[in-house]
């Protein structure tokens, strides 16, 4: 019984190590972009050697929570976009996993739309301080509160740890529910 099991971990071991290829693929690229500039959203979808783009506006798109059960049948949430008129969608489940709670959710829809509305500066996060000079709304608002723009660079480790509370703690407030529905001005509801 042994000799088998011994040559098989042997050929395991040896495709592994030496000819990694055969069992691990590089990613094709990203599988969709929400574009600032532009105001657009783009799903990329690869096949074979092709790749298909569909773009729409940002305005045009509505946020789901969708609830599945998990292996013990709980209910799991997670975020998607869904464009009104086209087979367009995306899942956020790559950047929030899905979770019992629905205040993440909405954080991270208020994040996008705080993101993509360009008449307001980028959100106030480590992942955008190299580029909010870049960007002019952001720019102009970072220089008229005095706005450090090394800000999240130059934090020493408690202070950001304290941000890191801060935030969490503003996430467990947020009553997306109970807000003015924006999108109102852009859409007709039919029920």
């Amino acid at each position: 019984m042994t000799p088998p099991c011994g040559l098989a971990w042997a050929v395991a071991s040896l495709i592994i190590h030496k000819f990694p290829r055969l069992w691990v693929k590089p990613g094709k690229g990203p599988k969709w972009e929400l574009n600032r500039r532009t105001g657009m959203i783009t799903l990329f979808e690869y096949r074979r050697k092709k790749v298909t783009e569909k773009r729409a506006p940002f305005q045009e798109f509505d946020a789901y929570i969708n609830t599945t059960p998990d292996r013990q049948g709980l209910p799991m949430n997670g975020l998607s976009l869904e464009h009104r008129y086209e087979d367009i969608r995306i899942f956020f489940g790559d950047i929030q996993p899905p979770d019992r709670n629905t205040q993440q959710l909405c954080a991270l829809w208020d994040f996008i739309q705080n993101y993509m509305d360009t008449s307001r500066p980028l959100p106030d996060a480590p992942l955008f301080e190299e580029h909010r000079r870049n960007d002019p709304t952001t720019a102009e608002h970072d220089q008229a509160t005095g706005r450090n723009p090394r800000y999240w660079i130059d934090m020493d480790e408690d202070t950001f740890k304290k941000e890191q509370m801060l935030m969490r703690s503003r996430v467990n407030v947020i009553n997306t529910f109970s807000r003015t529905n924006l999108m109102a001005q852009y859409v007709e509801y039919r029920v």
